[in-house]
């Protein structure tokens, strides 16, 4: 992602997908390895990590989590600032609704975006979301860049 004048771009987009019959050290290294090449390849200047909250399924919490972890590990193996933000706060940045419908995020997305289509799956344009916010935070607190 990068802001162009007063217009946002996404440079590259898209998931990072592991299969579910991998054992979980392998889909954890596939995320590694891959991110590593993806920061190698774009050298990001900042990364945008939405923090967790699980009310419900403890079973997704932990997955994720590690996931998560390996996306922090990362980013600090390679001295990239993170900027993390709740799913509200994503929200409100993006759609100017906390409260928005997954729908509402994936529209407001594509039209910040300017992308011929809306991203799939659903987690990319989560992706993309977070990373609006990141660039968005970035640009205020640190006088653009």
């Amino acid at each position: 992602m990068e802001l162009q004048s007063s217009h946002l771009r996404a440079i590259h987009y898209g998931s990072i997908l592991t299969s579910s019959k991998a054992r979980p050290e392998d889909r954890l290294l596939k995320i590694h390895t891959e991110l590593t090449a993806l920061i190698k390849e774009y050298k990001p200047d900042v990364m945008g990590v939405e923090q967790l909250f699980f009310n419900r399924n403890v079973t997704t919490a932990i997955p994720v989590g590690q996931a998560r972890g390996v996306i922090l590990l990362t980013a600090a193996q390679n001295n990239i600032p993170l900027i993390e933000r709740t799913p509200l706060q994503v929200k409100q940045t993006v759609v100017g609704y906390g409260k928005a419908s997954k729908e509402q995020v994936i529209y407001m997305v594509t039209k910040l975006l300017h992308l011929p289509a809306p991203p799939k799956p659903d987690d990319t344009a989560d992706a993309l979301a977070i990373a609006i916010c990141a660039t968005h935070l970035t640009n205020n607190n640190f006088g653009g860049r």
